[in-house]
């Protein structure tokens, strides 16, 4: 009987060790709603050679195709990343990214928006930020966004995702008017961040990619830092989309609005100062079934709830 119990036993370790460093994430049985216009398709991509101009990482940072993807690489020496060539006043911002595979705690790939190059004491942000995770493919996309230096303030929410984001690549969006920030994953948007909040960014950015360690808060608040024996940490970016108002430096006039605006202007158009019937539903679906975190209901960090969560 004995041996009988440590089979079982050893039997039930097995299965526990076999689901915790399983392939998919928790919530990759969900299947996203259909129907959801894919603004992705709308936009020509853009040569990451010719629209980024600042490389850091050194060899960290490989361009491929001819300039039209690059590997941004994560070891024990730095991360990498890349800095866009223009500033942007609005506009729609997308690529495709896969993730590192295997183990990721404490690991960061980050495709945001900032400008605090520009503004170190008052800068705004908009993040779309992947965090790996203590099992394997168990990433984590945290959205953020910052205004006029309120990082003690910061407006984070957390979801998982419902595919491996790991084995392909997968389309990762923002969008920015004076009207709203959305985020979006394969089209579905999981956030919309109203203009009518006091902390909106407002200020021209510049676009970002990079990779970086983040032990310190990214994996259960600081709990599994990076595990550089698994190193290098490497992350794809392709199909990159930047499309909107190029902030002119000499120009009186900062605003880009126009007059008569296309349907696909990602400034004024109709497809984007408001989701559509079918983008609300969508987001209504990934913030149910895959959020897990938001701001608004973390009363120990805010004792007065900020004025959007009310």
């Amino acid at each position: 009987m004995a041996v009988l119990q440590e089979i079982v036993v050893l039997g039930l370790l097995v299965l526990c060790m076999a689901a915790s460093v399983s392939g998919h994430s928790r919530h990759s049985h969900y299947t996203p709603p259909p129907n959801v216009i894919r603004l992705t398709d709308v936009f020509s991509r853009v040569s990451i050679g010719r629209e980024y101009s600042t490389f850091f990482g050194g060899s960290n940072t490989k361009l491929l195709n001819n300039g039209s993807e690059a590997n941004l690489a994560l070891d024990k020496s730095s991360g990498s990343g890349l800095a866009s060539r223009n500033k942007f006043y609005y506009g729609f911002f997308s690529a495709a990214i896969k993730l590192p595979s295997g183990l990721s705690p404490g690991v960061v790939v980050a495709f945001y928006l900032s400008n605090a190059d520009k503004y170190p004491h008052n800068h705004d942000e908009i993040d779309i930020e992947l965090l790996g995770h203590d099992q394997r493919n168990d990433w984590v996309l945290q959205t953020n966004v910052y205004a006029n230096g309120s990082t003690g303030t910061g407006r984070e929410e957390k979801f998982y995702l419902w595919f491996d984001p790991t084995e392909q690549h997968h389309h990762y969006s923002i969008i920015w008017n004076s009207h709203h920030v959305v985020f979006l994953v394969d089209n579905i948007p999981v956030r919309e961040f109203a203009h009518s909040s006091s902390v909106y960014p407002s200020k021209p950015m510049s676009l970002y990619a990079t990779i970086w360690d983040g032990s310190q808060w990214a994996t259960h608040g600081g709990k599994y830092p990076v595990n550089y024996k698994y190193a290098p940490f490497v992350v794809s970016f392709a199909e990159m989309e930047m499309t909107g108002c190029v902030f002119n430096q000499t120009a009186i006039v900062t605003s880009c609005s126009m007059a008569n605006p296309s349907s696909l202007d990602p400034v004024d158009g109709p497809e984007f100062v408001r989701l559509s019937k079918e983008q609300i539903e969508a987001m209504d679906w990934a913030r149910r079934k895959l959020m897990f975190y938001s701001y608004c209901n973390d009363r120990s960090r805010f004792k007065v709830m900020p004025s959007e969560c009310k």
